[in-house]
């Protein structure tokens, strides 16, 4: 197999290719690799990219990143899907040199080239060990201050990678709670959260004492795959083991039952919540409730819809305790995060599903955006950004010694968060609005926190929602959507979808149920839901 990637970015900038090795299988080439030799080849283009001088300094827009370093910033983006777009626009808005790692099968997504330095593709089925080896290469010439998974597959990579070159951010362990069901479930039942009943298929009287003590229907989902897919609903016991039977006479050992939780099914209506978190804290979060729960589309068809909760609501106030709980028992220092949660039909109360150390899919940021003006991606870049440039003059100070007090520094990072030295307010105000923050999003305003420092700035105090199909047109046509209320329409293959924006909760959902049923006559598609990521 030969997996090429090449891609003019334009602007003088490179085009990169790499190259993997004879053979069918990637782990096996990874393994097989001859001493001293690369598992991919480089074109001599992309060295003399990173050979070459780097050029002057593009810094963030603080004093004390230009008297530290006259080097940008350099941020390792890694993406198995398309995503991310805003973010890398960000980092180069700040002067940053962003280099994107992607799959093959990305390759031809509209990636901001304009704001990338480079772009470079790896075979759809490499593995970490590859990655490290591709970081290790670009090391030479470009030390990375950063890598950032833009996608949740890569959140597992990018904390290996940043573990072998000894880089800050999330390390193994906790992004595999992130990615792992069973790992989140027990540390947020241990908590006090509740979650509903569940058991890992690996013990079969475990198993079997389950089913006898939660009654059915059931639920069987991977442990590691996002949104819907391979989850299945079961209702009778000997559907389980026959389930688990097949399972267990997969070839792919990461495919069998050990890898497979059985959860307890709660009907009722499921909630999301994105969050901005910053040195463990919840700095801003928007609470969105789905239509139909997503399981049942993705298994059902239809049409995908989210709408904001309603502000200052008994659920987004308990829905963002909740949340704030969740991120600082899973211990997530940095970054976005998307969590999920069902209300319960039965007893009212909300049950934790799962949560992920990413900005949520399906155009949820823009529906954020839409609603309050804050762009998830943008913020989260600010504030990797930042904090790079922070322990870079940590750093700079030399030799262990520290840049000044703790109260200097906090001083400093302040400003740095308000831009071009500009103080965000005194030790009193900082405590304050933080307070402010974690009451929740009904005073609307943006707390934007670049290391331990906070700026506050009025948000739009409005509503928004989105509807989303697959579309049996490849280029579906919205235009006879015509309410002024509309403000994106998604350009997607084969996808028909439109965000709306209110300062009415009620013209939002009335909206949206209208558009829901007229996009199951005009564009639905109904595919059969994944068994597994593709």
């Amino acid at each position: 197999m030969q997996a090429l990637c090449s891609l003019c970015l334009g602007g003088g900038q490179s085009q990169t290719k790499i190259h993997h090795g004879d053979t069918e299988n990637t782990e096996e080439a990874q393994r097989s690799v001859e001493p001293g030799r690369l598992p991919y080849q480089v074109t001599s283009l992309l060295e003399k990219d990173y050979i070459r001088p780097i050029p002057d300094t593009r810094s963030v827009t603080t004093k004390y990143m230009t008297e530290i370093e006259a080097r940008p910033l350099n941020i390792v983006c890694l993406a198995t899907y398309f995503k991310g777009g805003d973010f890398i626009r960000e980092c180069k808005r700040l002067g940053c040199k962003v280099i994107l790692i992607t799959k093959e099968k990305m390759l031809g997504e509209d990636w901001p080239h304009d704001s990338l330095d480079d772009l470079i593709a790896v075979p759809n089925d490499a593995g970490p060990a590859l990655m490290i080896d591709l970081v290790a290469f670009i090391s030479r010439k470009l030390k990375p201050d950063r890598v950032v998974a833009l996608e949740e597959f890569d959140v597992m990579t990018a904390a290996l990678i940043r573990e072998h070159f000894c880089l800050p951010g999330m390390g193994s362990s906790i992004a595999k709670t992130f990615r792992d069901k069973y790992r989140m479930a027990e540390a947020a039942r241990t908590a006090g959260l509740v979650v509903p009943e569940f058991v890992p298929l690996i013990n079969p009287d475990e198993v079997k004492e389950f089913m006898e003590r939660v009654p059915p229907p059931w639920i069987i989902k991977p442990r590691s795959d996002v949104s819907a897919i391979g989850i299945r609903k079961v209702n009778e016991a000997e559907e389980v083991w026959r389930i688990i039977d097949e399972m267990n006479e997969r070839e792919n050992l990461r495919e069998r039952a050990s890898y497979y939780l059985l959860a307890q099914f709660v009907s009722g209506e499921v909630f999301h919540v994105d969050s901005i978190v910053n040195h463990g804290r919840v700095v801003f979060a928007g609470a969105n409730r789905y239509g139909r729960p997503p399981l049942e589309v993705a298994h059902g068809g239809g049409a995908y819809v989210s709408r904001t909760v309603a502000h200052r609501s008994e659920n987004e106030k308990k829905l963002y305790a909740i949340n704030r709980t969740l991120v600082k028992t899973l211990q997530l220092d940095q970054g976005a995060a998307h969590a999920e949660f069902i209300k319960s039909d039965a007893d009212g109360r909300f049950y934790f599903l799962e949560i992920a150390a990413r900005v949520g899919g399906a155009y949820i940021a823009d529906v954020l955006e839409a609603a309050s003006g804050v762009n998830l991606w943008r913020e989260w870049a600010k504030i990797e950004v930042a904090d790079a440039g922070t322990r870079r003059q940590e750093q700079a100070a030399g030799a262990g010694q520290k840049s000044g007090s703790q109260e200097e520094l906090s001083t400093r990072r302040q400003e740095q968060a308000a831009g071009a030295g500009q103080k965000s307010g005194s030790q009193e105000e900082l405590s304050t609005r933080r307070q402010e923050q974690a009451a929740g999003a009904g005073d609307k305003r943006h707390l934007q926190e670049g290391s331990a420092g906070v700026k506050l700035k009025l948000l739009r105090n409005e509503y928004a929602g989105i509807v989303l199909s697959l579309s049996k047109q490849e280029h579906p046509d919205t235009s006879s959507y015509d309410d002024p209320e509309i403000v994106y329409r998604v350009k997607k293959r084969h996808h028909a979808g439109l965000i709306v924006r209110s300062k009415n909760l009620d013209r939002v959902e009335e909206l949206l149920e209208q558009y829901a049923a007229r996009f199951a006559e005009d564009f639905v598609a109904v595919v059969p839901p994944l068994q597994k990521a593709e």
